[in-house]
């Protein structure tokens, strides 16, 4: 009896004991180097697993400008591109510069690698680059074809186990956030002001729902509603955001007389079906229908490339009336690794519990194709996550919190990466929001659109809000004056990396 007592005596005590908690980084800074003038670097660790914050850690690489007013310096912005996968560091020295003039030089924008990503302590699925394309080589973007299905399913299913390190059961966006939230008081700030871009927008959602109190200034830009997407039912917005764009890249073309006018839709659909039935030759290119759909989902992406690609579209519409045969060649390259497509699976099949049986994805690549030519493109590669382990410690709601400032939520009439749907969503989830409209074409308000912009840094630094129901113009048609790419910006990298926003 005695010992029976003590036990529950013990087992009391250790109930009152506190948690154990994560200590707070030190960061230690130093020049990137010549290559990133300004800039500077750090790493740090954080734990693992944030149940076991004492346990094993992960490194997380970081990237600052500095402010330039440092008399009026208000403290750190956090900035995340998207992705999932994306290197925050890359995008951060390529937008930063815009981000702290826009902000009055008086935040250190701050950009991280996020576990397992770029620089961090990156899973790694395969030795080298080769490797990985050599895996790869023989399947298509997506199975267009029915025989094609089971095939490309099962190479990506076995993804899992080549896969399978430490970090790779704790890259959910639940696991970034509590990291964020460690940055945040390394950082030495006494709320998070962050600015977050597609994927960047979930990420956003997840650190307000898990830290509403922490919150001076969210803003997400290119939204994906986080309901739908923890649920693993991103393709219903996906099977038809892209193509609703593509009629718009139609109709202003044909208006414009644009190279593949003046019946482009009719041209596209013509290019579509001869490429499913035999190979496209342009040049020195081979081109095959899931490559010429890959293609055409830039119009979703990048306004300004869209004289660009209605230009290639033209000459490959022209050379299936013309074929003309040409000896095509090949190189060979050895670039260093770049492990996006290994992030990405990563992160997503972490966060999301997907089917585990070929039957279902089939099921669902028939209503994805339904929807349009771009649903099979983004659903197929989720077949990694059929025998992936989602991440315990993943974060699925609820998605209704109230924040201590409110949260600016951008979103773009005609975005074909995260649909405006998406913004609206998050807009009515969290009860302290403020919804902001861009009535253009692109993804990513703030990359396209100056009044967008404006709006998102006068918020930023001072909480400063649109109106209610403020709506952005939009843009010239990016036929009558395509603008340049913004810096960054680069939507033709990582081909099998489907869910990459």
């Amino acid at each position: 009896m005695r010992v029976v007592v003590l036990g529950a005596v013990v087992a009391f005590v250790v109930a009152l004991a506190p948690p154990a908690v994560a200590s707070v980084p030190s960061i230690t800074w130093q020049a990137c180097g010549p290559e990133h003038p300004g800039f500077e670097c750090a790493q740090i660790e954080v734990p693992l697993d944030h149940d076991h914050p004492r346990g094993a850690t992960t490194t997380l690489a970081l990237t600052r400008l500095p402010a330039p007013d440092r008399a009026r310096r208000i403290g750190s912005l956090l900035f995340n591109p998207g992705g999932p996968g994306a290197s925050g560091l890359d995008y951060t020295w390529a937008w930063a510069a815009r981000m702290s003039a826009g902000t009055q030089g008086r935040f250190d924008v701050v950009g991280f690698d996020p576990r397992g990503i770029g620089r961090s302590g990156p899973l790694r699925c395969f030795a080298t680059e080769q490797e990985r394309a050599e895996y790869l080589a023989d399947l298509p973007l997506f199975p267009y074809r029915p025989e094609a299905e089971r095939p490309f399913f099962d190479r990506f299913r076995a993804l899992a186990q080549k896969c399978d390190q430490p970090i790779a059961r704790h890259m959910s966006t639940g696991d970034v956030a509590r990291d964020m939230e460690l940055l945040r008081r390394a950082l030495g700030d006494r709320k998070l002001t962050y600015f977050g871009h597609s994927y960047g927008s979930y990420l956003g959602t997840t650190y307000a729902n898990l830290f509403p109190d922490n919150v001076r200034a969210i803003a997400i830009d290119g939204v994906l509603d986080p309901e739908r997407y923890s649920r693993g039912r991103q393709i219903e917005s996906d099977r038809v955001a892209g193509r609703e764009v593509l009629d718009e890249f139609f109709r202003l073309c044909d208006e414009a007389a644009c190279p593949l006018g003046p019946h482009s839709r009719q041209r596209y659909e013509a290019l579509l079906a001869s490429a499913r039935t035999k190979p496209v030759q342009l040049g020195t290119e081979v081109w095959t229908y899931d490559q010429v759909v890959s293609y055409a989902r830039l119009t979703g992406y990048a306004s300004e490339l869209w004289t660009d690609i209605a230009t290639t579209l033209d000459q490959l519409a022209d050379a299936v009336a013309n074929p003309v045969a040409t000896t095509v060649t090949t190189t060979t390259a050895a670039p260093a690794y770049d492990n996006m497509f290994d992030a990405n699976l990563g992160n997503t099949c972490a966060d999301i519990e997907f089917p585990r049986e070929f039957g279902t994805y089939r099921a669902i690549g028939r209503y994805a194709q339904a929807g349009s030519e771009f649903g099979p493109y983004w659903w197929w590669t989720n077949s990694a996550c059929a025998d992936w382990p989602v991440n315990e410690d993943r974060y699925t709601g609820p998605w209704n919190a109230r924040t201590s400032a409110p949260v600016l939520v951008v979103g773009g009439y005609f975005d074909g990466g995260t649909d405006y749907r998406g913004a609206q969503a998050v807009a009515r989830q969290l009860p302290n929001s403020r919804l902001l409209s861009y009535a253009g074409w692109g993804h990513v308000s703030w990359r396209r659109s100056q009044c967008a912009a404006d709006h998102i840094h006068a918020y930023l630094l001072a909480g400063t809000l649109p109106a209610p129901g403020t709506v952005c113009p939009a843009n010239p048609s990016p036929f009558q004056a395509p603008a340049s790419p913004v810096a960054g910006d680069d939507f033709r990298r990582y081909p099998h990396t489907a869910a990459a926003r």
